[in-house]
């Protein structure tokens, strides 16, 4: 069975829940606002969250995307090429600011992909060489700057000039994470340096950098990142998480405390409209009240 449902925070006032009558964004809408839909599977969350995108896109050509990196948003991915490739998506007026990078990595298109573990390759490999992106539209943070700090303060100068981002795509870690905005981040903090924890640094090791021959001591111990204040500011959220594994972790973004040490939380902060696509395992821990409204596929 398929199904969209709108679970309710307990206890909670900063979220205001609204219906799904309205699936697809209006770039100009002011109203703060979460939902939560729920998707039988990856697949299904996948397409949804590409068509969400596709909306800003054909709505507001000129957009300003801020894209994810990570398993997670493959999908989603996918989906927007194919999308290019046979409905005439348009990305060329599109621009996007990708939300970190590793500190030490840059793109090295003499390495096979499965080699080359910086966010660069990863999205020009998962999206923008499958579409018509300009290059002059892409903004990546530079892992390879020679002054990591200087250049921090010139992406947020970046965003600014574009107008600010549109929409923000968003993972969440296995400890909440938004971005690598790692446990005890303020939620004022901006794009900067952040050293890795154990377990970020644990946890990709064995999904990204084992595979491709790095060992553990080698594995980049710092990134840059946008900031929890920045990616705040943006007019629109989306946020997708898939499996069992993440089941916990966003019941307590999306309904525990509001707290740094789960950074992802800060959700419950925002003014804007957020949308939160789940697939069925990973929200499987969330409190449904039935008194909510549902809405069958």
């Amino acid at each position: 069975m398929c199904y969209d449902t709108l679970y309710e925070a307990v206890g909670l006032t900063a979220i205001k829940y609204g219906p799904l009558h309205n699936a697809f964004p209006d770039p100009d809408n002011q109203e703060d606002i979460m939902e939560i839909v729920v998707k039988h599977d990856y697949e299904e969350m996948s397409r949804f969250a590409a068509e969400y995108i596709a909306s800003f896109i054909r709505k507001k050509p000129d957009c300003v995307i801020g894209f994810a990196t990570g398993g997670t948003p493959i999908g989603t991915y996918k989906e927007l090429i194919r999308m290019h490739r046979e409905e005439g998506l348009d990305f060329s007026n599109v621009i996007t600011f990708n939300l970190d990078e590793y500190l030490g990595l840059g793109i090295d298109w003499s390495k096979p992909y499965s080699r080359d573990q910086s966010y660069h390759r990863f999205m020009y490999e998962e999206l923008f060489c499958h579409i018509n992106i300009k290059q002059e539209n892409v903004h990546i943070p530079d892992g390879l700057a020679k002054d990591p700090e200087e250049f921090c303060k010139s992406y947020e100068a970046a965003i600014k000039e574009a107008g600010g981002i549109d929409l923000q795509i968003l993972g969440i870690g296995g400890d909440g994470h938004w971005a690598f905005n790692e446990p005890g981040s303020s939620f004022d903090s901006r794009t900067r340096v952040e050293k890795l924890n154990k377990q970020t640094l644990d946890d990709n090791y064995e999904a990204f950098f084992r595979d491709a021959g790095f060992s553990r001591e080698d594995m980049p111990r710092y990134a840059i990142t946008m900031g929890i204040g920045t990616i705040l500011e943006a007019k629109n959220i989306i946020m997708l998480a898939s499996g069992r594994k993440k089941a916990d972790i966003v019941a307590r973004a999306l309904q525990g405390p509001v707290t740094n040490e789960v950074t992802a939380s800060a959700i419950q902060l925002y003014r804007g409209n957020a949308v939160v696509v789940l697939d069925e395992e990973a929200a499987s821990r969330l409190v449904m009240l039935t008194g909510n409204a549902a809405r069958c596929c």
